[in-house]
């Protein structure tokens, strides 16, 4: 089965790509990504697109951007993103997998958007225990960092830390360790998904929109 993969720049899309590459039943053939134009980043994660791209190339994989504009209305969104899923079934793709943790209500509505384009919705995380599977992630080599923090959750201070045994100890009581329920988003640079890892360093940290967000640069490789 060939398959985009929506792609948030983030961990559980990384390892949700790793779970369907293992499977050996889906062939993922690109990436799938909202892209905020006028800040030319990608949307909710705040992350530059040129280290969006250098994902793409570690991964092997072409990216379909969808850029939208900022405020963007729910009808240009899903006018933007109908045209994407006819993009990819004229690639003959047969599938978009996601990956989404329990929240059932986000599941309905790519299920909704979804119903009747020939484009079958995956779920390879589906339903997995949050905090096992946070361990599973980071024993896996999967590396990431947090670049987007609620901070009505979370202390700002969480933003630009790191993805790993320390930061789920730190979580205060309540935050979902994966961060499902928009906590924290994140990018993934490293992990047995890419072929290398993706050089970054750390920017100046800001709120904005109701968000702590770690700016991330793309740096040369050591």
């Amino acid at each position: 089965m060939r398959a985009w993969i929506s792609w948030s720049s983030g961990k559980d899309s990384a390892y949700a790509l790793h779970t369907l590459r293992r499977s050996g039943e889906v062939e993922v053939v690109r990436l799938l990504t909202t892209v905020t134009a006028p800040f030319d980043r990608v949307s909710m994660h705040g992350v530059r697109t040129e280290l969006l791209r250098r994902q793409a190339e570690s991964l092997r994989l072409p990216v379909h951007t969808v850029e939208i504009p900022f405020p963007c209305p729910n009808r240009v969104y899903q006018e933007k993103m109908g045209a994407a899923v006819a993009a990819a079934r004229s690639e003959a793709v047969e599938a978009m997998a996601f990956g989404d943790l329990f929240l059932e209500d986000v599941r309905r509505y790519r299920e909704e958007r979804l119903a009747g384009t020939g484009m079958r919705p995956l779920f390879p995380l589906w339903g997995r225990p949050t905090r096992p599977l946070a361990e599973e992630m980071i024993a896996s080599g999967l590396r990431a960092v947090l670049v987007a923090v609620d901070p009505r959750v979370l202390p700002a201070e969480f933003a630009g830390r790191e993805f790993d045994h320390d930061l789920l100890h730190d979580l205060p009581e309540g935050v979902d360790p994966l961060g499902e329920r928009g906590e924290f988003h994140t990018f993934a640079y490293a992990g047995p998904m890419f072929d290398r890892p993706i050089a970054w360093r750390r920017g100046e940290r800001v709120l904005r929109d109701g968000f702590a967000f770690q700016d991330i640069l793309p740096a040369d490789p050591t």
